[in-house]
């Protein structure tokens, strides 16, 4: 079963709200997808952090920022939520939207290479190695792109913050 990866804007949590507490609010509710501006990059989120950053898990910042970069806070509580939330706050995201503002899809693409995908345990590479390449980078992963491209730039504009939801 493949783990899908779903983005949310929210301004940034005032009067030094805990993002924790702004978390199990959001996502302890019934149709939060409905009621927010989300993005659903569904199982590309690691194929995509590959691409970025050459590493499944890793890679520089801002650019591991992206999709693995920010602050779990869902350690204990994913059981509660029914996913694991990321937090990456506004001072964060600036950066990564300028990043991928100024970093077309083809200076990455060229990473792929969805046999050594596999070996590397990034998920979906095991079904993207039978079918043609570009099918998969310049379709799925393109997409992805394109549309985190979008996102973090409208985020950063409005000075909100980014809660990304694994499960």
């Amino acid at each position: 079963m493949r783990v899908a990866m779903t983005y949310l804007r929210l301004p940034e949590a005032e009067g030094g709200r805990d993002p924790g507490s702004v978390a199990r609010s959001v996502f302890g509710s019934q149709g939060w997808r409905e009621h927010h501006s989300v993005l659903d990059i569904a199982g590309a989120w690691q194929g995509l952090h590959y691409l970025l950053t050459g590493d499944p898990w890793d890679g520089p910042h801002p650019a591991a920022d992206v999709v693995c970069g920010g602050r779990l806070l869902t350690e204990d509580g994913a059981e509660e939520l029914g996913v694991d939330v990321i937090y990456l706050a506004s001072q964060r995201v600036k950066p990564v939207a300028d990043h991928l503002a100024v970093t077309d899809f083809r200076q990455i693409a060229g990473r792929y290479d969805a046999v050594r995908m596999a070996r590397l345990g990034v998920q979906g590479a095991q079904e993207w190695a039978g079918k043609p390449a570009e099918a998969v980078r310049d379709g799925e992963l393109r997409a992805a792109y394109e549309n985190l491209t979008g996102f973090f730039k409208a985020a950063s504009a409005e000075g909100q913050a980014i809660y990304k939801a694994m499960g």
